[in-house]
C-alpha cells in the first residue's frame, strides 16, 4: 500500500509508518496540553486527556477523496482491501511505540511540563482517525480489542461508505460517522467518493449506527457555499441514524492544493457554526440541545436531552475506567452506563467558551515587518 512516493510524502508531513499500511502522527492537541496551553475539543466535550492520545489509523487508504481532506490526497485510495495485511497487535505495539518516542521528543521543549510528559508516555486514549478508513483494515475487531487490553479508549472515524463493516464492529468508546452532506448532489461534490453507489452506502451507514448500543455521533464538517445551508436535509438525516451527540464545526483551511477548490472564503466563523447548531437543534423538535463548544475549534456538540441531560445537568463526558470495566465484562452494555458529568466551563455559552481553566492561555506574538 504505501509505495516510496507515498512514504516520503506523509513522513515530510511528520507521520511515522508503520509497516504497510498503518500510521501514527502527533496531534497538536497533544503538544499543546504537554505545555499546559490548553486541549482539543474532544477535552471539552469528552474528558478526554489530549497530552494522553495517540492519533493512529490501520489504514492509510480510503474510498473518498474529500475536498477538504486535511492530507491533500497523499494517501492511498481503493474501494477494498487488496493489500498485504499487517499484524494487528504489531500495529498497536508499533504505533504506541513510535508514539511515545515523539512525546519524548517534547522533553526540553519550552513550556512542557514534566508531570504531563510522564503521563504522556502511556496513552489511553486512541483517535482511529489520522487519514484513510480505518475499518477497511480486515481485523480491525482485533485491532480494537489490543487497545482496550491496553485500557486505552477507542475514538472511530469512517467516512460512511462500508455499513456492513460498522455493523461487525465491537463496541467502539465513541463511534463517528462523517456526515460531510446531507443530499446526494452535495455528497459526491464534497466527498468525491470512488464508489456508484456511494449515496446508498451513505444511508446504509446511518442506519447501521442506529443499531449500536454505545456512543454514537455524526461528525458534520460545515463547508461555507457547499453544505451550510442543508439544515432541512440534516434534520432529516438525524431522524434516521437517531445518534447520542452531533459534532458540528467549521471546516479547517489547510492551504492551496491542486486537488481542491476550497479557500478561507469557504471557512465559517464560529458565529455561524452556533448559528448552524442552534437552527438544527430547534429542527429536531428539542431531541437535540446544544450542550458544548469549543470556540478555538471551532465547534459545537448538539447531544440528546434523554440521555444526557440529567436534572439539568449535561453528562456527556466519559467515565473511561468504567468502560473499560465494562468491556472486560463481556456483558451488554449502553451508552448511558459510562457517562459523566461535563464540567461548567464546557457547556455551551459559559464564559470560558470550552477553554479548561486548569490550562494557561497562550497567544503567539506575530511580529510584522513595516510597511514601505
Amino acid at each position: 500500500m504505501v509505495t516510496p512516493i507515498i512514504r516520503t510524502s506523509l513522513e515530510k508531513q511528520g507521520y511515522k509508518i508503520i509497516g504497510s499500511h498503518s500510521g501514527v502522527k502527533l496531534c497538536r492537541w497533544t503538544k499543546s496540553q504537554l505545555r499546559g496551553r490548553g486541549g482539543c475539543y474532544k477535552h471539552a466535550f469528552y474528558g478526554i486527556e489530549s497530552h494522553r492520545c495517540m492519533e493512529a489509523t490501520p489504514s492509510l487508504a480510503c474510498a473518498n477523496k474529500c475536498v477538504f481532506c486535511w492530507r491533500h490526497h497523499t494517501n492511498p485510495v481503493g474501494k477494498s482491501w487488496r493489500w498485504k495485511m499487517d499484524d494487528p497487535l504489531d500495529i498497536v505495539d508499533a504505533a504506541i511505540d513510535q508514539h511515545t518516542k515523539m512525546i519524548k521528543q517534547m522533553k526540553g521543549v519550552p513550556g512542557v511540563k514534566q508531570e504531563r510528559l510522564d503521563e504522556g508516555l502511556s496513552p489511553r486514549h486512541c483517535a482511529l482517525s489520522l487519514v484513510g478508513e480505518p475499518i477497511m483494515y480486515p481485523e480491525i475487531n482485533t485491532l480494537i480489542d489490543e487497545l482496550h487490553q491496553r485500557r486505552i479508549s477507542t475514538f472511530l472515524v469512517t467516512n460512511a461508505q462500508f455499513p456492513d463493516r460498522i455493523k461487525m464492529l465491537k463496541p467502539i468508546t465513541q463511534l463517528y460517522v462523517s456526515v460531510d452532506a446531507s443530499t446526494k448532489e452535495s455528497l459526491k461534490a464534497i466527498d468525491r467518493p470512488l464508489f456508484g453507489d456511494f449515496w446508498e452506502r451513505f444511508l446504509d451507514s446511518l442506519k447501521a449506527l442506529h443499531d449500536k448500543e454505545q456512543r454514537t455521533v455524526y461528525r458534520l464538517t460545515l463547508v461555507k457555499g457547499w453544505n451550510a445551508e442543508e439544515i432541512d436535509a440534516y434534520a432529516n438525516l438525524l431522524t434516521m441514524g437517531k445518534p447520542d451527540l452531533v459534532e458540528i464545526k467549521g471546516v479547517t483551511y489547510c492551504g492551496s492544493s491542486a486537488t481542491s477548490k476550497l479557500t478561507m472564503e469557504n471557512v465559517p466563523w464560529h458565529s455561524d457554526v452556533k448559528a448552524f447548531s442552534e437552527a438544527l437543534a430547534v429542527k429536531s423538535n428539542s431531541i437535540y440541545e446544544v450542550a458544548c463548544e469549543h470556540v478555538h475549534s471551532c465547534c459545537v456538540l448538539l447531544a440528546k436531552v434523554d440521555k444526557f441531560k440529567v436534572d439539568g445537568k449535561w453528562y456527556t463526558w466519559i467515565d473511561y475506567e468504567r468502560f473499560q470495566e465494562l468491556v472486560a465484562s463481556g456483558t451488554p452494555f449502553r451508552t448511558e452506563d459510562y457517562m459523566a458529568l461535563t464540567p461548567s466551563w464546557a457547556v455551551y455559552g459559559a464564559e470560558e467558551g470550552g477553554f479548561d481553566p486548569g490550562q494557561s492561555r497562550y497567544k503567539k506574538e506575530r511580529r510584522h515587518g513595516a510597511r514601505s
